[in-house]
C-alpha cells in the first residue's frame, strides 16, 4: 500500500519533468543543428548516451537484458530513437521547433488507435472525447499557423513520419512485454539507434568532420544526452510500464504549448496568440483521457 501511495505521489512530478525536457529539447536541438548535420548529431548523441546509461546500469548493479530482450530493445531503439528523432531532426532544418512539437504531440491519438487494435486496450467514450479534444486543440494551432503563411505543409511530412515511429515504438514496447530493463535496456536501445544512423550519417553528411565544435554545439549535445536521451527516456519507459500505452502517451498533449514557448524563448520563433488558445481543449483532453481516480491507470504487474 505504501509503495502504491509513493508511486501515485511521484508520478505527477515525473510527468512534469518529462514534459519540460521533452518539449524544450526540440528548441535546444535546433541550436546544435546550426553546428552539425542532423544524422551525425544524433549518432554522436546516442553513442555517448549509450555509454552513460551503461555506466549507470553497472553502478546501480542492475541485471542486464538477456539476449532475447536485447533484440526487442534494439528494435524499439531504432523506432523510438533513430527513426523518430532522425525524421524530426531532418524536418527541423525547415520546420520550427514549436511546430515539430505540435505535430509529434498527436502521438496519443495514433497510439490510442493502435493500442485498441493491437493491445486490446479499452477505448471508451470518455477517452475518445478526450482524445478528440486534444486533436481539436492541436489542429486549431496548426491550421492558423499554416493560414498565416509562417509554415509549409510539405515540410510537415518529416515530423509526421516521426509521429508514426514514436507511436509504433510505444506499441512495440507494450507488445513485446519488456520489463525491468532499466538503464541497461536503455543503453541497448541507444547503441542500436547510434549504429543504425552511423552509416547514413557518414555517407550523406561526411561524419564527424562535418561538426563545428563550438560552445553552443557542446551545450546542445550535453543537454540532449543527459536530459533527453537519459532522464526523459528513462521516465517515458517507466510511464509505459506502470500505465496503459494510451494513458502514458496522453501527456504528449502538453508538449504543443510548451514546445512553442521554448521555441520562442530559445530560438526566438514566432509565437501566435492561437498557440495559447489551443491549450484549453488540449488540457481538457488530457484530463478526460487520464481520469480514473489516479493520475494514470495502473496495471497489475505480470
Amino acid at each position: 500500500m505504501i509503495a502504491v501511495i509513493r508511486q501515485r505521489t511521484t508520478l505527477p512530478w515525473l510527468i512534469a519533468i518529462f514534459c519540460l525536457i521533452w518539449s524544450s529539447v526540440f528548441a535546444v536541438a535546433r541550436l546544435g543543428l546550426a553546428h552539425a548535420p542532423p544524422l551525425t548529431l544524433l549518432s554522436v548523441r546516442f553513442a555517448i548516451a549509450a555509454l552513460v546509461t551503461l555506466v549507470l546500469a553497472v553502478a546501480l548493479r542492475e541485471r542486464l537484458p538477456s539476449g532475447r530482450q536485447m533484440l526487442g530493445l534494439a528494435i524499439i531503439g531504432v523506432a523510438n530513437h533513430a527513426v523518430y528523432l532522425g525524421l524530426s531532426y531532418l524536418g527541423m532544418r525547415h520546420v520550427p521547433a514549436g511546430l515539430t512539437a505540435i505535430i509529434v504531440s498527436a502521438n496519443p491519438v495514433l497510439t490510442a488507435c493502435l493500442a485498441a487494435l493491437l493491445l486490446d486496450e479499452r477505448l471508451n467514450a470518455r477517452k475518445v472525447l478526450g482524445l478528440g479534444l486534444g486533436v481539436v486543440g492541436v489542429v486549431f494551432i496548426l491550421r492558423h499557423r499554416i493560414v498565416a503563411g509562417t509554415d509549409d505543409w510539405g515540410d510537415m511530412l518529416w515530423p509526421l513520419g516521426a509521429l508514426v515511429a514514436l507511436s509504433g515504438g510505444a506499441i512495440l514496447f507494450k507488445r513485446l512485454g519488456i520489463t525491468g530493463a532499466g538503464f541497461g535496456g536503455l543503453s541497448v536501445q541507444l547503441a542500436a539507434a547510434s549504429a543504425f544512423l552511423a552509416g547514413p550519417a557518414w555517407v550523406l553528411e561526411g561524419g564527424l568532420a562535418a561538426i563545428d565544435p563550438s560552445g553552443e554545439f557542446w551545450f546542445s549535445l550535453a543537454y540532449q544526452v543527459l536530459l533527453a536521451s537519459v532522464i526523459a527516456y528513462a521516465i517515458w519507459f517507466h510511464l509505459l510500464k506502470v500505465s496503459s500505452a494510451t494513458a502514458a502517451s496522453a501527456w504528449h498533449f502538453l508538449i504543443p504549448p510548451l514546445g512553442v514557448l521554448f521555441g520562442w524563448l530559445i530560438m526566438d520563433e514566432t509565437v501566435m496568440w492561437v498557440d495559447f488558445v489551443g491549450i484549453v481543449p488540449v488540457a481538457a483532453g488530457i484530463w478526460l483521457v487520464t481520469r480514473s481516480g489516479t493520475p494514470l491507470r495502473f496495471l497489475p504487474r505480470r
